[in-house]
Parts: structure tokens; C-alpha cells; sequence
């Protein structure tokens, strides 16, 4: 398990930065010197010794080249002018173009370093960093999916009413309706095992000896009531009412929430402030109204007044997987231990970080003077649409084609100089292009200004701040 960082003591925190006449690094070049002083008072005194990562922030990131060997095993990363050197003297080939990774053309030395890699788990994002003990490797923040829900509930919806209409004459089964041990629903199934591939797809590319993850348990009952106490956890909020429809108009006082009586309707009814198919019917989901508001609702004549809960999807997940992805890496062979988010907050504000799943990462990997490399920004989507007709109009064929000149959507593009991705797609040949963040480059340019880098795939990636061709340009 991580342990919280030990301040060192041997050096004063009013000390100030000058070297001494015994200091080791009188043979050592500037640079060097500089590094190791800094490196000796940063957990001391933050604010009076910063780090060189604190100094110049994002410009002392630094591109990093992974490497194969003949085998296609990973060795220790290099650095773009050696890669280059390689790829001029064709003693390597270009694998992939992000991250950029070569593999050998001939046999070398296969001597590797500790590598330790840092997962801060999450529901919709997640965070990697790999460290060496001198420098970090790798770093990337992953957007998951968050439209499963939504996409397999309207499955759902429209397979009900299919069979409902085709096969009304059969009768129901019930010999195969029982839940596997360890069954979890279809979406946090999907997230589980992302989490699985991102690291085995790091393995790849890294000769990684230990993986470290940060799980969480949380309390739900304790964070929607935080004074409750022994035998309440037992008497949930519905206690003594017979349905939760009695115990919304009671939590209510049996008043449209909307105008507040003033309509002088007598009939009340139960609204679902997100749709049921998604947000479900817990209390939180449910409103009070009179008959007359939920019909103008409906007709979109108005709009509510009430206030969207947020709900515990995240805190859910987190509960549900903490001990499943670390079993899941071990039975793959993996060296795995696990921290909390406790004890990373602590020596993320030790080291004077920024909240963020990227220095979540590194901190949780055993980072603290480490020279920070290059960032990249990965979003995960889907890999097809199955779908066959038009949801809006099911009558009608989805007959959009999968190729459009060439470009399909999610395909990596150049732009003039900008690296973007294909996010729209019209037959006659002009495409929407964005970076993964949503910014739009141009909404609608010719397939003949654009040129094919990388083929769609499930996980998009680029670097992030830092969106460049060959050439280096950056965009504004």
C-alpha cells in the first residue's frame, strides 16, 4: 500500500537555495545541480523551494518514444532525436503514430528500469502516469462513456414494444432469468473491463513492474445523512409507508411543486424529474404536481421549477469495483497494490499539485521530483451503430454509409498543419472535424483538404495542449 510522503529533515525549511561547500554536486553539470538542490527541499517547504516542474510548468514536459524490440516486447522509451536517428538509419519502423512507438529492426540490449504505474480508477474518467525513478514515462487522462445507459434503455424500449407487437401468442420464460455470481449490469461491466485494457494496453508499450490503483468505499446512507447511526442504516426513508408514491406527496406535504397550489387542482400524481428509463424512480427522481402542471409539462408549455439530483452513480461504481479490478490485474499477472484517496490528496498537496486525474495518477504512482513528460488526452466511443432504422421515424432505413470518400467518423485527420478528428459526416464529401475536447476546427471542409493519419478506433487519442503536425505548430 502507498505511504504518505516523509518530510525530509535534513535540511532546514528557512534554509536558503545555495550550495554548499561539501554539496555532492560540484562535479555535476548547471543543470544537473539545480535538479538535485531542488529535489532536497521541495517536501520540506514548498512554496520556498519549488521544484523544476513548478518552475516552468507545462514547457518542461517532454515528448517520450516507446520502443519494441524484435519480439515486439517493450523496452525502456526514448527520446524523439534518437528515435529519429533509428527511423533515418532504418535501424527501426514506425508502429503507431499515438503514442509514437517504434519497434527495432535488429537485436540490442533489453536492460530495463522500474517502472511503476499509477491508475486513479473512476466512473467517467480515468487517470494514468508511469514513473520511473527519475523521470515519468507516461501520462494520460481517459474519458470514458457515460451514453450506455441512455443507449441500452432505448434498446430496450424499442425490443419490448417489437416483440410485444410480433409475438404477443408466446408465453413468458422463466428458466433463465437468474444473475451469474459477480454479475454486474452491462454498463459497469463496459467500465470494468476498460479499466482492464488500459492497463494491459500500457503493458505494451511500458516494461511496467508494479501497478498501484486507488479504490474508494463510500458510506451513500452516511453522505445523505450525515448524523445517522446504528439501526437507521436498517430504517431507510420510506420506513412505515406503504409505497414510495405515499412517501413523496408526505415528503411534499402533498403540494404540486411546481405552483404551489395556486392551480386549485385537486388531483396530485408523481413526475419523474429525469426520464424512468434512466434515472430510475428512487425518491430523489420523483416530484409532487398537480394534474394540471404535469399535463403543460408534457405539452412543453412550461418548465419546472425543480432541481435535478445528481444521484450516486459514481460513489456506486466505485463501491462495486474496488476489489474487483485489483483481483481481476492479478489474475492477468500483473504485481498490484492498492491506496486511497486519502493518502494521495495528502501528497498531492505535499508536492503543491493542481486536482487533476493526471497528477492524481502520478502522485498515486510514488511521483514527487520526477521530470513530467508530455500529456495525453484519450476518449473513448462507440465502435458501431447497429441500429437499422431511424428512432425518430422507425419506419424509415438508417441508410447513412459507413465511408464517405474515404473518411469514416472518428478518423484522424490532417488538417492544413492541425491534427483533429472526423466527428461529422455528409455524402457529399465535407466533414465536421474537432479536437477531442470538443473544439470545433471547421464544421465543414472538403474530404479534399483533409488527409488520413489514423483509422477510427474505440480509443481516440491525441496529445493534449498540444494539438500539432509534424511540424510542430500549435493552434491558438
Amino acid at each position: 500500500m502507498q505511504k504518505l510522503l516523509e518530510r525530509k529533515t535534513y535540511t532546514p525549511k528557512s534554509t536558503p537555495h545555495a550550495l554548499g561547500s561539501v554539496s555532492p554536486c560540484l562535479n555535476s553539470s548547471l543543470a544537473e545541480t539545480t535538479v538535485m538542490q531542488a529535489s532536497k527541499t521541495s517536501d520540506n517547504s514548498p512554496d520556498e523551494a519549488p521544484t523544476p516542474r513548478a518552475q516552468g510548468g507545462q514547457d518542461l514536459r517532454v515528448p517520450v518514444v516507446y520502443v519494441l524490440n524484435m519480439r515486439g516486447d517493450p523496452l525502456m522509451p526514448t527520446t524523439p532525436k534518437k528515435a529519429k536517428t533509428l527511423l533515418n538509419k532504418g535501424e527501426a519502423h514506425v508502429i503507431t503514430r499515438t503514442p509514437f512507438t517504434i519497434k527495432l529492426n535488429k537485436p540490442t540490449g533489453e536492460t530495463t528500469q522500474e517502472v511503476t504505474l499509477g491508475v486513479d480508477a473512476g466512473y467517467s474518467n480515468v487517470g494514468l502516469s508511469a514513473i520511473t525513478d527519475k523521470k515519468e514515462v507516461h501520462s494520460s487522462e481517459v474519458r470514458l462513456r457515460i451514453d450506455m445507459v441512455k443507449l441500452n434503455s432505448e434498446r430496450s424500449m424499442y425490443r419490448r414494444t417489437r416483440r410485444n407487437r410480433k409475438t404477443w401468442y408466446r408465453q413468458p420464460r422463466f428458466l433463465n432469468r437468474s444473475k451469474r455470481e459477480g454479475w454486474l449490469a452491462p454498463s459497469l461491466q463496459h467500465k470494468l473491463d476498460t479499466h482492464i485494457k488500459l492497463v494491459q494496453n500500457m503493458a505494451k508499450v511500458l516494461p511496467f513492474s508494479k501497478v498501484i490503483v486507488e479504490i474508494a468505499s463510500f458510506d451513500i446512507q452516511k453522505i445523505m445523512n450525515p448524523d445517522i447511526t446504528n439501526k437507521e442504516y436498517q430504517q431507510g426513508e420510506q420506513l412505515d409507508f406503504y409505497n414510495v408514491r405515499e412517501y413523496v406527496f408526505h415528503r411534499d406535504n402533498h403540494t404540486c411543486q411546481h405552483c404551489k397550489g395556486k392551480s386549485k387542482d385537486p388531483v396530485l400524481v408523481v413526475h419523474h424529474i429525469i426520464t424512468r428509463q434512466t434515472g430510475g424512480s428512487r425518491p430523489e427522481n420523483l416530484v409532487t404536481l398537480c394534474k394540471e402542471c404535469h399535463n403543460k409539462h408534457h405539452l412543453g408549455l412550461i418548465v419546472l421549477k425543480v432541481k435535478k439530483s445528481k444521484g450516486f452513480k459514481e460513489a456506486t461504481f466505485m463501491s462495486l469495483i474496488k476489489s474487483r479490478v485489483v483481483d481481476k490485474l492479478k489474475e492477468l499477472g500483473f504485481k498490484v497494490t492498492s491506496t486511497y484517496g486519502y493518502i494521495t490528496k495528502y501528497n498531492r498537496e505535499a508536492l503543491g499539485l493542481k486536482k487533476s486525474h493526471i497528477n492524481d495518477a502520478f502522485v498515486i504512482a510514488g511521483g514527487n521530483t520526477q521530470k513530467r513528460c508530455d500529456e495525453h488526452l484519450v476518449k473513448q466511443v462507440r465502435k458501431q451503430n447497429r441500429k437499422l432504422f431511424k428512432g425518430s421515424r422507425s419506419h424509415l432505413r438508417n441508410t447513412a454509409p459507413k465511408f464517405v470518400k474515404g473518411f469514416q467518423r472518428y478518423d484522424k485527420v490532417l488538417y492544413g498543419k492541425l491534427e483533429c478528428f472526423v466527428f461529422g459526416r455528409r455524402k457529399t464529401g465535407y466533414f465536421n472535424v474537432r479536437l477531442l475536447d470538443g473544439t470545433v476546427i471547421r464544421s465543414s471542409v472538403s474530404y479534399k483538404k483533409l488527409k488520413l493519419l489514423e483509422s477510427s478506433r474505440t480509443l481516440l487519442k491525441e496529445r493534449k495542449e498540444c494539438h500539432f503536425s509534424s511540424t510542430g505548430i500549435k493552434i491558438p
